[in-house]
């Protein structure tokens, strides 16, 4: 009975040393929660006043009206917003397609060094554009470029200041985005999936459309909403090589920011900012549930 009690008197001891340890462990957080408010917070808010303010050309005077998010979504701006998103898909798609065999070698390779080759090789690429990405490609590709002398593209209709032309330099950093996305997954799957799928007759072809594929497509899902992003958000690569030959939302914004088209149109491009803002959180909205849904599988 003395036992009993020493124990039963002992366990209400050790419940208040848990608590203070989780205290701890919850300030820890209070830190980087300031820093995501501040960092982030109040440039959202002062974008979206921005957005909603109208000011009168007239009289200086301000009032809030939808204006501006109306004229976000009419005329050029309507047309630069859906050649983003045109853009964006269309080289996230083919990034996709080609960056899955790619990875795919690399994972079943057996040479260690050339898996850690590219992997490095492609986080340098994937982090590399803007101006020197853009004037590489002008002198491989452009109209006066090396490879377009060579070999006569010019006289085959190739123009690298197009759609397709971008799209093309896009897929250089999106591709090894891509690999890097990817390749965690392709890790995930097991080899006694694919000796269980052999063992039962099933070709290599049949095992990548029953197995592997379905197990895989929340990562490519999310990896495609990932370089959509990516793509939706770049700037500096288009506005050095194609300036306003290819219309796009985030030159549309330095436009009106900077006056190129109408005086006065500054709280236009927070609103152009503002459906930047809205597609990307729609696109966040669909990448985490699929990552989620991909490390449940692959765990």
């Amino acid at each position: 009975m003395t036992a009993v009690l020493t124990e039963a008197d002992a366990a209400p001891a050790a419940a208040p040393p848990r608590r203070r340890r989780r205290a701890p462990a919850r300030l820890a957080v209070v830190p980087l929660l300031v820093f995501v408010a501040i960092a982030f917070g109040i440039p959202a808010l002062a974008m979206l006043n921005g957005a909603v303010t109208v000011k009168n050309p007239a009289t200086g005077a301000t009032s809030y009206s939808a204006a501006n998010m109306t004229d976000s979504v009419q005329g050029a701006y309507l047309t630069a917003l859906l050649g983003s998103v045109k853009l964006s898909a269309v080289s996230a798609g083919l990034a996709t397609v080609l960056g899955l065999p790619l990875a795919q070698a690399v994972v079943t390779s057996r040479l260690r060094a050339l898996r850690e080759a590219v992997l490095t090789a492609s986080g340098v690429l994937a982090n590399f554009g803007g101006v020197p990405l853009a004037f590489a490609f002008v002198a491989t590709l452009g109209n006066a470029g090396v490879l377009t002398t060579h070999l006569g593209l010019k006289d085959k209709g190739w123009g690298l200041y197009s759609f397709w032309g971008l799209t093309l330099v896009y897929l250089y950093f999106l591709i090894p985005l891509m690999v890097l996305t990817i390749t965690p997954a392709l890790d995930g799957l097991r080899t006694q999936w694919r000796e269980a799928a052999q063992n039962n007759g099933a070709t290599a072809v049949q095992y990548w459309r029953h197995v592997a594929l379905p197990v895989l497509l929340p990562s490519l899902l999310g990896g495609l909403v990932l370089l959509f992003g990516s793509a939706f958000a770049a700037y500096a690569t288009a506005a050095a090589m194609v300036g306003s030959s290819v219309p796009l939302v985030t030159l549309q914004i330095a436009d009106a920011i900077s006056g190129n088209v109408l005086v006065g149109q500054e709280n236009v491009a927070l609103a152009l900012s503002l459906d930047m803002v809205l597609i990307a959180g729609l696109v966040m909205a669909v990448y985490l549930p699929l990552q989620r849904r991909s490390a449940r599988w692959l765990a």
